[in-house]
């Protein structure tokens, strides 16, 4: 291996390790607000991918039903949880804001999909259809699956994220096909910089994934949803003795990770064909990334992401074969150092 290719390796590698930096973000968020570790991100960027191509190819699609059912569904629980015996009273507020969330927006989408020309939008247009399609299917798998588990340990809540990752797997195979589908490139820009050729698709997954990274860090360290939770995050006891909603921060982690999540496929559909199950895989590099950061530290999680998007170029080069292999490697020294250097475990820090 000359310098030419380890340099071209080096520039493949941290343009996936940017999407796998993402993830390892979204994941880190959701496991460290709700205990949850949202194994179902990887189908999210499915999700997402296969919506924009739908788009573009002029079809409607399927998933926006899927919208339409989750929304009824959550709307459904909200009102027996209002009119069950014992029950606190409802002052309006809670039931209002269930129908502009749960049914307003999946029918507003719905009517919008149905009756325009998606193929004729702006790519920004079709962008942001595609995230109001999918993003908001995170937090209502939070309120159906999870929220009525919130006080369960990890184990379990880790078994139902398996459970809701085959539900999402096989609802993809109904709703997008196996046959595997590409969007189209968001720019057609290609220049020489020495021994690389840069593309602007390249360009623009790296550009987008640091502004998401940094726009996280703004949200979180000046507004009061974001401080909500990472104090959520630090204490959930804590958080609601001083009044945050922790529910309510459940699910704002959770659609801050179906946007991230559904941005990601966005962005790695021009670059490879997807298919309904490719999901699964792209999600397990991010994981190994938040688990580099200990499932706590987002620098850490993201620069964790990275290098495994480096080791994964590097190793399809020297032996493409094992490449998974090796990525997936790399969890086992992590984990065997964080054994011997934490002593105590989650459930028992809580109490």
């Amino acid at each position: 291996m000359d310098a030419s290719i380890a340099l071209i390796l080096a520039q493949d590698g941290i343009t996936t390790g940017a999407v796998y930096a993402l993830l390892a973000v979204g994941l880190v968020l959701v496991f460290a607000v709700t205990r949850v570790i949202f194994i179902p991100q990887g189908e999210m960027v499915t999700y997402g991918a296969l919506t924009m191509a739908t788009l573009q190819a002029g079809n409607f699609p399927a998933v926006v039903w899927l919208l339409l059912v989750m929304g009824l569904a959550v709307f459904i629980k909200d009102v027996w949880s209002r009119l069950r015996p014992g029950a606190l009273p409802d002052t309006g507020h809670m039931l209002r804001n269930s129908i502009l969330i749960n049914l307003v927006w999946p029918a507003g989408v719905y009517l919008l999909t149905k009756f325009i020309t998606p193929q004729t939008l702006s790519l920004p247009a079709q962008v942001a259809l595609t995230l109001a399609i999918v993003a908001p299917l995170a937090p209502m798998w939070y309120r159906l699956a999870f929220e009525p588990l919130a006080h369960a340990s990890v184990l379990v809540l880790l078994i139902v994220a398996v459970a809701v990752h085959f539900v999402m797997l096989g609802l993809g195979l109904v709703m997008f096909g196996a046959e595997g589908a590409r969007s189209m490139s968001f720019s057609d820009l290609r220049f020489d910089l020495g021994p690389l050729s840069l593309t602007g698709q390249g360009l623009s997954v790296i550009v987008a994934s640091v502004l998401i990274m940094a726009a996280l860090s703004l949200f979180f360290s000046a507004t009061v949803a974001g401080k909500a939770l990472r104090a959520t995050a630090v204490n959930r006891l804590g958080a609601r003795l001083v009044g945050i909603e922790v529910a309510h921060s459940g699910q704002l982690a959770f659609l801050l990770a179906g946007l991230i999540g559904a941005f990601s496929g966005v962005l790695i559909g021009p670059v490879t064909t997807l298919y309904y199950d490719s999901g699964f895989v792209i999600g397990l590099k991010g994981f190994v990334g938040a688990i580099i950061g200990g499932m706590v530290s987002y620098p850490i999680a993201a620069g964790g992401a990275l290098l495994v998007g480096l080791l994964e170029a590097y190793a399809s080069f020297w032996a493409s074969a094992y490449k998974e292999v090796l990525v997936f490697a790399l969890i086992v020294p992590v984990l065997a150092w964080r054994s011997f250097s934490s002593h105590t475990l989650l459930d028992e820090e809580e109490e």
